[in-house]
């Protein structure tokens, strides 16, 4: 018994780091107000911010790369 509970700790264990590692996502937002891009870790839920035209990456040196390239960024 010990041993079932022991490995299904460890699988419960395994997919929350799992989970947590595959949830992290950069945003390139565009706040209206300043007309400026930055890189935010958290998806904007204020009306003065928004996701730019595919600005959703995996790490942060793409949304970096990504912001660099994108046309409203970088006028």
């Amino acid at each position: 018994m010990k041993k079932f509970l022991m490995i299904g700790a460890l699988a419960f264990a395994a997919t929350g780091v799992a989970g947590t590692a595959m949830a992290a996502e950069y945003y390139v937002v565009r706040d209206s107000t300043t007309k400026k891009c930055t890189v935010v870790e958290t998806k904007p839920t204020s009306t003065t911010t928004t996701i730019v035209d595919n600005g959703i990456f995996k790490t942060k040196t793409e949304a970096e790369t990504g912001m660099k390239t994108t046309k409203v960024c970088t006028e």
